[in-house]
């Protein structure tokens, strides 16, 4: 049985990542196992998660996983867990565009079965609040509408007011929580900040951010809530065991500018004879001892671009490794940190290609192919994806793309490289982690 709880909003900004993340850190201050899960592709909200919940962060996302996928997913995620909850993403029913809310938080919660917890920032409205809370009861019977936390209060008064006119939507209210401005996460030019970034300050605001909410919420009541939910079927999620023989290592880039990678990922390359070590390429100065393979996922390089470019050693012995044919995975962030430079601060230079910010973002799902043979993929190879980035590359004359969409070519590969804007979640595509896996093998 998973005891399971969505945690939404009307739409972004209603402090649904704040909420989430404080109550699983609230109920796991009550001696609660608890799993934390995220709606869609975004990697800043799962570092908290983590942060609050001690486990690993996890995706649930049906573009990129496959609707099959979902509950073994969950179930895989949320092993050995009391209660997992699970944080929508945009509005409830906010989707991919043009496909009827496909993606959704609600789609999620359709397939998941589970109940839903709406918040509502009511900072500037009173009354008008439950009729938001009714339409979103009523929009769609599919989804369990189970009850309603109220944030950003100003009075009691005001809380009062909302409270009696929630009352005509039988929609129970489970929270009020008034204005706090001593508890939120900064936000910078993709969205929140990572916790990784922040890591001292967000923990010494945990234990504030669970009383917060233990004080507000009725967790007793958001426990029900979980258990209510119905038994799911079916197995959970295993990565494949594809190798029991000599063990390699695959460094992954990590720390404040690298700090997104899909837990999966590294649970699929261990399943496939590689063991994932960290290395920070802010302070380490050499790669681990024995590196026969580069990860680098997603994160901020241009927030430390500064800093990335003053570690010479690391830039020079990347160079080296990549140059002498050590199979390299890189993903956005790590596209970034391979290219030249980033706004004029040099980086590894592994490609002939330089980055640079723009004002506007690109963010969206993607499906794309792989036009030849690659380290991760072969001629042929289809996938979903997401890109999540404000930079553009300028490659130099000629190169592999590592995958093709929209009739455009995006990233740079080879036999030995493969280095893209985008986020392929590896548990839909297991195969992707055997093919660079076997390459790390060999090459170590």
């Amino acid at each position: 049985m998973v005891n399971r709880v969505v945690i939404a909003a009307p739409g972004s900004g209603h402090g649904k990542t704040t909420i989430a993340a404080g109550v699983m850190a609230a109920l796991r201050a009550r001696g609660l196992k608890v799993s934390g899960h995220k709606v869609g592709p975004d990697f800043i909200d799962p570092s908290y998660h983590a942060l609050a919940t001690g486990r690993p962060p996890r995706n649930l996302d049906p573009f990129l996983q496959g609707e099959d996928r979902l509950i073994p997913l969950l179930r895989h995620g949320s092993a050995g867990a009391d209660i997992a909850v699970i944080e929508g993403v945009m509005g409830l029913f906010d989707g991919a565009l043009g496909t009827e809310g496909y993606a959704s938080t609600a789609h999620v919660a359709r397939l998941l079965d589970a109940p839903v917890v709406l918040v509502v920032d009511a900072s500037a409205a009173s009354r008008s609040v439950a009729a938001t809370v009714l339409g979103f009861a009523q929009y769609d019977t599919r989804v369990r509408l189970a009850g309603v936390i109220l944030n950003k209060l100003g009075s009691q008064r005001h809380a009062d007011e909302i409270v009696t006119a929630l009352e005509a939507t039988g929609v129970p209210l489970l929270g009020t929580l008034y204005r706090n401005e001593e508890i939120h996460a900064p936000s910078r030019h993709l969205g929140l900040v990572p916790a990784a970034e922040r890591a001292s300050e967000s923990e010494r605001l945990l234990p504030e951010l669970a009383a917060w909410i233990s004080e507000g919420v009725d967790l007793g009541a958001v426990v029900q809530v979980a258990r209510s939910a119905s038994r799911l079927s079916g197995e959970p999620w295993r990565p494949p065991l594809g190798h029991d023989g000599r063990r390699s290592i695959v460094a992954a880039a990590a720390g404040p500018a690298f700090t997104f990678r899909y837990t999966e990922a590294v649970e699929l390359l261990a399943a496939a004879g590689v063991d994932v070590v960290e290395m920070d390429p802010l302070q380490d100065k050499e790669l681990p001892e024995g590196c026969a393979g580069l990860y680098f996922g997603g994160g901020f390089p241009e927030v430390h671009a500064e800093e990335l470019s003053a570690n010479v050693p690391l830039r020079t012995a990347v160079a080296r490794a990549v140059g002498d044919g050590m199979p390299v995975v890189a993903e956005c962030a790590g596209l970034l940190y391979l290219c030249q430079d980033i706004d004029g601060a040099p980086m590894t230079g592994v490609l002939d290609a330089s980055a640079t910010m723009t004002k506007r973002g690109k963010l969206g799902y993607r499906k794309a192919f792989s036009p030849a043979d690659t380290v991760l993929t072969v001629a042929g190879q289809r996938v979903t994806g997401h890109e999540f980035h404000r930079t553009v590359i300028e490659p130099g004359s000629g190169p592999t793309p590592a995958w093709g969409w929209d009739r455009r070519p995006d990233g740079f590969a080879s036999a030995s490289l493969h280095a893209s804007y985008l986020h392929v979640h590896w548990a839909g595509y297991p195969e992707l982690a055997e093919r660079f896996a076997a390459a790390v093998r060999a090459h170590g």
